[in-house]
């Protein structure tokens, strides 16, 4: 039997061997990092590593970065309260804190009128679809871009940045808020101060050390080449599918993308039924967000970038990884190519 292959690395990597290992370290750790007694000191110097391991990788100042407990909890605590706008391609936990209204185009790059009150992402989850922020920017999810391209915070120019520890291959259930020097938030989960006072809560330790181990392992496959070797099993997936697919569109690729992800539309061909029939295949592939699992409906980034709602239903993301083969990659090329193919011939 032919094995699975994990083609969904935007929902979620594979927990990678450093971040095991450093998590299963920090499980002996025994304080709280808010003791005072020696055991307490242990930990918060463990903490305060991690801490600074994250900020390093992601090229910015230890002392600003706030350990929540995602990406989503991090957007919460970044935009509550701002009066943001954004264009209809952010990620839902950002886009619920922000008023849509800035226009995005074809090819999914939003056109910002004021930086100081915009949120907008660097990469988008769906699309692969990468922006150029503008200095200034309040808010920049930089979630999918972490580890996979080179950013680094002081250079963005940005106030604040969201990062996650599970989307580069740490655990999941913690990420961070990362703030430019001077820049301050309202705590929205209030109680003991922990965080500098901008999280309360006793930090998660366990998932702080996957986190760090993670982001500095992340950082070395991006400087070895490891995601150019990914954008070449990419270039190779959607080749295979424009030969042999009609009708098809394959969205964002007129620009800069993420270097693993493939996004394409097949009109007619919802987007849960080729889910479906690649997962019955033994390929993991996803329609949309992960956040949005479970949720029937159009893609609202394709709607924002102007598609109509059939055309947005029907897309599908495949999202490479480092562990990704080429024969994983032939291989789903020519189950989906099969599939595609019986579905012209149902619709003829």
């Amino acid at each position: 039997m032919t094995a699975r292959a994990y083609l969904d690395w935007n929902a979620t990597a594979p927990l990678r061997p450093e971040a095991r290992a450093a998590m299963a370290a920090a499980m002996d750790v025994v304080g709280n990092p808010s003791s005072v007694h020696a055991e307490g000191r242990a930990a918060k110097a463990l903490l305060e590593r991690c801490r600074a391991q994250v900020a390093a990788a992601f090229g910015a100042e230890g002392s600003d970065v706030v350990f929540t407990s995602g990406a989503t909890e991090a957007a919460a605590l970044a935009c509550a309260g701002r009066g943001l706008v954004a264009g209809g391609i952010e990620h839902d936990a950002v886009a619920a804190w922000c008023t849509p209204s800035l226009a995005v185009d074809a090819d999914g790059r939003v056109a910002v009128r004021d930086p100081r009150e915009t949120a907008l992402q660097i990469a988008n989850s769906e699309t692969g679809v990468v922006q150029d922020l503008p200095p200034g920017i309040a808010v920049t999810d930089a979630t999918q871009a972490f580890g996979k391209l080179p950013v680094a915070f002081n250079w963005l120019g940005a106030d604040m940045a969201l990062v996650s520890a599970h989307k580069l291959g740490g655990p999941k259930g913690i990420g961070a808020l990362v703030l430019r020097q001077g820049a301050e938030v309202a705590a929205q989960v209030r109680g003991g101060g922990q965080e500098m006072g901008r999280r309360a809560g006793t930090e998660n330790l366990i998932g702080a050390a996957g986190f760090a181990a993670a982001a500095e392992a992340a950082v070395r496959d991006l400087a070895d080449g490891v995601w150019e070797r990914v954008a070449e099993l990419r270039n190779i997936l959607e080749n295979a599918l424009v030969s042999a697919a009609q009708m098809t569109i394959f969205v964002g690729n007129a620009g800069p993308r993420l270097p693993n992800t493939l996004c394409l539309a097949t009109p007619g061909w919802k987007g849960e039924t080729q889910v479906m029939a690649m997962d019955l295949a033994g390929f993991a592939v996803s329609a949309g967000s992960a956040c949005s699992s479970g949720k029937v409906r159009a893609s609202a980034v394709l709607r924002a970038m102007g598609f109509d709602e059939a055309t947005a239903g029907s897309a599908i993301r495949v999202s490479l990884g480092p562990q990704t083969t080429r024969d994983e990659v032939l291989r789903f090329a020519e189950a989906w190519s099969g599939a595609e193919r019986k579905h012209r011939a149902r619709a003829a």
